[in-house]
């Protein structure tokens, strides 16, 4: 895995990438505890709202903002990305309407929509190897997952030492330092690695869409769409409702915040180390599966734990379900990319990696207002109905995946045919 780094300029995009994450972090753990200080225990609301602005971004503006940018220099939208959201992490700290909190929100989710298939984009061309590329997506899973622990880790320790608001300058220097990083390197041409041709330009519309068509139509993509539902609605729950578990719930300081989510985040990577070793021997089938129905049940024991006769024995049940969520999570997810990379050709990766980042985040539009708006009325009917949704998703995911697909390194799969 750690051979792609021999590569200097995917070297310093990876830490760009790391460095940007980082600052994500943060800002998850700041915009909870804004969200608390504008609205109270009706912060569930707010920040469901504010993360489903952020997936209409998501799901809207990537596939536009990737067929807009398609003949821009790479280098220059990465930059300009970062920078539009290093100003948007410095305004955040200053407002004091909920209104303002949303907008922001959007022109910051609306640069990482612009950064993130950009980015995608880029490193095919750079790791022309097809196993230092394979390498480059599994580091990029382990640095989702690092961001995950570490972040929240580090937001604890900051906290002891500045006010939650100064997390947010935390978040402006990670996204300026992945500009920097960005500038310090010189990105090939697009599809200059694999072609001396240019790449031939389909109209608009047919390029916002042509990653979406492929999975769509790909018979061995169809369960990860439904898998991609699964997982928001456990992962909705955890983002949106641990701030008023643990603040409102069992009365805990902002501390815990930041530790329950850093719970999510190590199972997470616990998984990943563990599943490359996993996958030599059990079919993604199996492995995908078993990390969705993980994920369902320990959901619907929310209840349990938000009844538990003690804050200490709630917060550390909740703890533990939260870290059978990040391993399922990591299970039903990671496998993902190899799934793509055997379903569709070489050169249509990087539309069908922007198609799944899009439409995976569709989920989270789905889920993020139900475990928001429901959760601020009734916690435990939102659990519950959140359970649901992914036990549904799981079993949908069963159906359209029979076991015949399951077996190693093969997929069965319709032609994906494209208008041109």
């Amino acid at each position: 895995m750690l051979r792609a780094l021999a590569h200097p300029v995917y070297r310093r995009l990876f830490a760009a990438q790391v460095i940007a994450l980082a600052g994500t972090g943060l800002a998850t753990v700041a915009l909870g505890l804004l969200a608390y200080d504008l609205a109270g225990e009706q912060a569930g609301s707010v920040l469901g709202t504010a993360l489903a602005i952020k997936m209409v971004a998501y799901v809207v503006v990537a596939p536009l903002a990737a067929a807009l940018v398609a003949r821009l220099p790479r280098r220059r939208v990465l930059v300009g990305s970062d920078l539009l959201r290093t100003a948007v992490a410095l305004s955040l700290p200053f407002v004091g309407e909920i209104w303002q909190v949303y907008l922001l929100i959007f022109v910051l989710q609306a640069a990482s929509a612009t950064f993130t298939p950009t980015f995608q984009s880029v490193i095919p061309d750079v790791l022309t190897d097809e196993e230092d590329y394979t390498a480059a997506l599994s580091l990029s899973r382990l640095a989702y997952d690092l961001e995950s622990v570490l972040s929240p880790m580090l937001a604890a320790v900051l906290l002891v030492v500045v006010p939650s608001s100064s997390l947010f300058v935390g978040t402006a220097l990670g996204f300026a330092g992945s500009a920097l990083l960005v500038l310090s390197v010189a990105l090939p041409r697009r599809g200059a690695a694999r072609s001396d041709d240019p790449p031939p330009q389909l109209p608009f519309g047919q390029r916002a869409r042509h990653g979406v068509t492929l999975l769509v139509r790909t018979r061995a993509l169809r369960p990860v769409l439904a898998l991609n539902l699964a997982v928001a609605a456990a992962g909705a729950l955890v983002l949106v409702q641990t701030v008023v578990i643990a603040r409102a719930t069992f009365a805990q300081g902002e501390g815990v915040v930041a530790l329950l989510l850093a719970a999510v985040g190590a199972g997470s990577i616990g998984a990943a180390v563990l599943l490359p070793g996993l996958l030599r021997r059990v079919p993604e089938r199996r492995v995908m599966l078993t990390g969705a129905s993980l994920l369902t049940a320990a959901t619907a024991a929310v209840p349990l734990a938000i009844a538990a006769s003690t804050p200490l024995v709630g917060i550390l049940t909740v703890a533990a379900l939260w870290l059978v969520v990040g391993a399922g999570w990591s299970a039903t997810e990671t496998p993902v990319g190899r799934i793509i990379r055997r379903a569709v050709p070489r050169e249509d990766l990087p539309a069908a990696f922007a198609a799944q980042f899009s439409l995976s985040h569709a989920c989270w539009l789905l889920t993020y207002p139900v475990a928001g708006w429901l959760g601020s009325a009734d916690l435990t009917a939102a659990a519950i109905a959140l359970a649901v949704v992914a036990g549904v998703a799981t079993a949908t995911a069963s159906l359209w995946w029979p076991r015949d697909d399951a077996t190693r390194g093969t997929a069965a799969v319709e032609t994906a045919v494209v208008p041109s």
